[in-house]
């Protein structure tokens, strides 16, 4: 079952669309690449190779519009309003979305696997590691996480809140953020073919690693492209794991 919704954020001055297709199971919040659309997913297809999970009842899947990402590669714009969008539409997700998704599992804590490929990736990286109190996992596939390419070296304090290659290094030992962020999971998968750039997912698993975060990198090889080819072998395979026993499941060791 797919459907359409949407509303109007004052935290990031748009109406963002959101789509759901599936009626139970782990809600999974698939987050679209750079310029991508709540229905992007659909379109190249990820839903079809993601039926046989959606049908047995094992996960939901939402998507929303690439609000961040659209203005990461805007070229108009300076770097401190896209870390500023970045923050605003972390806004949007935990103060609008996850409330929205929990009506709708019926469920006031369900917890939520994020996901995404691309920009997508460190969407769902900086997501779980921002707020590990609302999501459990992460599958990061073929993931963009140094984004200060986009900012012509206009960083400050919203590019740093939202980058985690930057705030998890700094977490407080004893904190609240970290303690619940070890009992999370990121799955780095990525491919070495074109266009991919495996030193990224690496970058992060060191960082995640040096503060005990549990995390996995899983190198696809040199055949596997930064494609959706690629991104629909990946993603089943990992909610598969993600999701298995009791619709949630434990992260893979």
């Amino acid at each position: 079952m797919k459907i359409r919704s949407g509303w109007h954020s004052e935290r990031v001055g748009q109406h963002v669309n959101v789509v759901r297709w599936g009626t139970l199971g782990r809600p999974v919040l698939l987050f679209p690449t750079a310029g991508g659309d709540a229905e992007e997913c659909e379109r190249f297809h990820m839903l079809d190779v993601l039926e046989p999970l959606i049908s047995a009842g094992r996960i939901k899947v939402y998507a929303c519009d690439s609000v961040s990402g659209r203005a990461w590669i805007d070229g108009g714009r300076d770097g401190a309003w896209k870390a500023r969008m970045q923050s605003a539409f972390d806004g949007f997700i935990h103060h609008e979305l996850v409330p929205a998704i929990r009506t709708d599992c019926r469920s006031a804590d369900i917890e939520i696997i994020t996901a995404g490929a691309s920009i997508g990736a460190f969407n769902a990286l900086s997501t779980l590691c921002r707020h590990p109190d609302v999501f459990r996992a992460a599958v990061c596939m073929s993931g963009t996480y140094d984004m200060s390419r986009w900012t012509a070296g206009q960083k400050g304090f919203d590019y740093h809140v939202s980058s985690p290659l930057n705030f998890v290094p700094h977490l407080a030992e004893d904190g609240a953020q970290l303690r619940l962020l070890r009992s999370r999971f990121v799955l780095l998968a990525t491919g070495e073919g074109r266009y991919e750039a495996p030193g990224e997912s690496w970058d992060v698993a060191a960082t995640l690693g040096a503060r005990g975060v549990p995390n996995r990198v899983d190198p696809w090889g040199p055949e596997w492209h930064h494609d959706w080819v690629t991104w629909r072998a990946m993603l089943p395979k990992y909610l598969d794991e993600l999701t298995c026993g009791d619709q949630g499941g434990a992260p893979p060791h």
